[in-house]
């Protein structure tokens, strides 16, 4: 037996021994390890399941010392969450970020926690940033540039951006992935799903598996900057028409999946008032502009920029027109809306606006809210149901209103958590565009303007109207073809010749 022992432990110390010897070599980063990761994310899980556990044991519901011990229960585990995220960095830090723009859908504590996310993204070295560049345009930095910027303009989960000056004289803003992201991301995606699953089932009510499908599906496009490239690109001719709006112009050759490398565009951020104040940028001007960009982009196009933070969306006076332009950087995370969604979606809104009652529960069943329409409506709009009654242009927001939403963020989080599970996936980056449009509204003190209710309803209007015409022609060239059965054949030839 002895002997056997001593075996074993021979054995584990060459084991031990041989790993740290190759890791040593490696000069691997710890912290790069799947089982590392893993483990901090399911200590940090176990550690908030819990908190929630243990902690309401000797109190009773509905007292104030419940709610009151809830609010630090809710905090301590935001904090736990956000420290995982810095931790574990790249996809953590994007999913935490997402957490952190549903002001309308989850409790404040968290919220408010996880928002500083943005300000803690990673940062890759000059020299990974350099291998990078090297291994995707084969080429050395000063082959490429005639100055290069070390210092980061901007550092995000996924990427950081610097700013350099083309041998033409172009200066351009480089956009370079971080390297390790794009190796980490599916296991980091199969943790959270796996421990979302063991507190789906410690917690029944609070089923979060939305967010692991979403991340599923657009991590990858994301972390593609081709794909970036050629939505900015899209969205660009899709709103030429509107002067205000400016997209950074795409140097293609010098882009790939990994790098994206595009015009050079100063500005503030669009939170940033005293920035405003200083250019004379009028605010309600801005306001009312970002609302017709997005209520095209939402009810008349169906292709929807998704990411509207404050980091994501410049202004400025532009240096020749002298006029207020939009920058909207960022377009790796975009929705495209299936023609039927968006048809019920807007006049789902107009019926809000109008305080149409019927037509809120009529679409909002259609949209696949079911008997959780009530609260769908409020989640959507962050009105109370009061304002929904009277129509949400009728009545202004009042901060004891806006303290109601966000208190009931807290207490209905199962029955959101069952909507958000409930609501055709389309819906859910949607939900969180329209919370980080109404952050940036009220931080501007323009929220629920009368201005915005008018560009919604004509966006609505028109979107409705486009299908009519198009529902109309359609059916007259089925008669047409009915009348004369050689028609559709003649057509298909045609196609086919002329492609």
């Amino acid at each position: 037996m002895a002997g056997q022992l001593l075996k074993v432990s021979s054995l584990a110390t060459a084991v031990f021994a041989s790993s740290g010897f190759y890791l040593y070599n490696r000069q691997l980063n710890l912290n790069d390890l799947t089982v590392i990761r893993f483990g901090r994310a399911a200590a940090t899980t176990v550690v908030i399941s819990l908190d929630y556990l243990t902690a309401f044991k000797h109190v009773e519901y509905g007292t104030e010392e419940y709610w009151a011990i809830r609010s630090k229960v809710h905090l301590r585990s935001a904090e736990r969450l956000r420290d995982l995220c810095c931790a574990n960095r790249g996809t953590f830090i994007k999913v935490g970020q997402h957490l952190g723009a549903l002001d309308y859908l989850l409790p404040q504590e968290y919220t408010s926690t996880l928002k500083v996310l943005h300000s803690r993204a990673p940062q890759s070295s000059m020299e990974e940033v350099k291998q990078v560049i090297r291994e995707d345009l084969s080429k050395e930095l000063s082959e490429l540039f005639v100055s290069f910027e070390e210092k980061p303009q901007g550092a995000a989960s996924l990427a950081q951006v610097h700013k350099a000056v083309l041998h033409d004289g172009r200066t351009v803003a480089i956009k370079v992935q971080h390297p390790k992201v794009q190796r980490q991301m599916s296991r980091d995606i199969a943790v959270m799903e796996v421990l979302l699953r063991a507190v789906h089932w410690l917690f029944p009510d609070f089923a979060f598996m939305w967010l692991v499908e979403e991340a599923k599906k657009n991590m990858p496009l994301e972390l593609d900057f081709l794909n970036e490239g050629h939505n900015a690109e899209r969205l660009a001719n899709m709103l030429a028409h509107l002067p205000f709006l400016k997209i950074p112009i795409i140097h293609w050759d010098l882009s790939t999946k990994r790098i994206l490398t595009m015009e050079f565009a100063e500005g503030g951020q669009v939170n940033d008032k005293d920035y405003m104040k200083k250019h004379s940028i009028n605010v309600n001007e801005i306001s009312e502009n970002l609302g017709k960009m997005y209520s095209e982009m939402i009810f008349v196009h169906g292709f929807v920029h998704c990411d509207p933070h404050p980091g994501n969306v410049l202004v400025r006076k532009c240096p020749q027109s002298k006029k207020t332009e939009i920058i909207l950087l960022d377009h790796g995370l975009y929705q495209v809306l299936q023609s039927d969604f968006r048809l019920d979606y807007c006049r789902l809104w107009q019926a809000l606006i109008k305080g149409d009652m019927s037509g809120v529960e009529r679409y909002s069943l259609r949209l696949g809210a079911g008997d959780l329409y009530p609260l769908f409506a409020c989640v959507l709009t962050a009105r109370s149901w009061a304002a929904i009654n009277v129509g949400i242009s009728s009545v202004s927001v009042t901060h004891s209103e806006d303290v109601e939403i966000r208190t009931n963020a807290a207490l209905y989080l199962p029955q959101i958590s069952e909507l958000l599970n409930r609501v055709p996936r389309q819906m859910l980056l949607l939900l969180k565009t329209n919370d980080l449009l109404r952050g940036i509204e009220t931080t501007l003190q323009t929220r629920a303007s009368s201005s915005s209710f008018i560009n919604m309803s004509r966006c609505c209007i028109r979107a409705m109207a486009r299908s009519e015409r198009l529902n109309s022609y359609q059916k007259v060239v089925k008669l047409k073809f009915a009348e004369k059965p050689w028609l559709p054949l003649l057509t298909r030839v045609f196609w086919e010749f002329s492609s």
